[in-house]
């Protein structure tokens, strides 16, 4: 049986030490609902913070206000939900992790085991150098080398269409551009496939997908349907 508490523990970055005034509109500032209380954790902590590299809206927001209330030393402000898991037994790792499963979404959180752990939350790399590919020997076979190592995700006419270009450019292409046009031109912007034509069996299809879904309020003239 597992029983426990949550509280939100918020983390904040400053230039430098604030002094006792700062500090005491800070507290205030950040005091703004009833979970903000203790942080004697007795059980197992379960930290749910943003991923380490993100900086979540909340984040964004609250730091803004912070500045805007003359607190110009905070750097950045960003908060996480503690997790006092309490159990009879000591938890084992397959078992800490399938609580973690639960307490988080892993597409835009991590789970922490210490509050000491968040400084990751601060931590920012030094932009690393432009790297460039070497079209000059084989340019499809270099372009298509690069679409593996850096998870692209280009198709093969596309990296023709790369090959080529670059060639009359007469320069090799870098990293910083190869990504922009393979976000650019991805499913997600552009709907290559769908809103492209349709064939089946030789038929042409007279809706593409979009089309399909923008069929329905279309045909019904709902205004509470959702117009793509």
């Amino acid at each position: 049986m597992l029983r426990g508490s949550c509280s939100s523990i918020t983390f904040v970055r400053t230039s430098r030490e604030p002094s006792a005034d700062e500090l005491a509109r800070l507290q205030a500032l950040l005091t703004y609902e009833e979970t903000q209380g203790s942080h004697d954790f007795s059980g197992t902590l379960f930290l749910v913070t943003p991923r380490a590299g993100t900086i979540s809206p909340w984040s964004s927001k609250a730091s803004d206000i912070a500045h805007n209330c003359g607190l110009t030393m905070v750097e950045r402000v960003e908060r996480g939900v503690a997790y006092d898991v309490q159990t009879t037994a000591s938890l084992t790792t397959a078992e800490r992790g399938a609580i973690a499963v639960l307490l988080h979404d892993r597409m835009t959180e991590m789970v922490l085991a210490d509050t000491q752990d968040a400084i990751v939350l601060f931590s920012e790399a030094e932009p690393a150098p432009l790297r460039y590919v070497d079209i000059s020997d084989d340019a499809s076979a270099a372009l298509a080398k690069a679409n593996t190592d850096w998870g692209l995700a280009l198709s093969p006419d596309e990296i023709d269409y790369l090959a080529e270009n670059y060639a009359e450019l007469q320069r090799n292409p870098t990293d910083v551009e190869l990504m922009m046009f393979a976000q650019a031109n991805s499913e997600h912007c552009r709907h290559k496939i769908f809103n492209a034509d349709w064939i089946i069996d030789g038929k042409e299809q007279p809706k593409s997908l979009f089309a399909m879904i923008r069929n329905t309020p279309q045909l019904v003239n709902n205004v509470n349907v959702l117009k793509i």
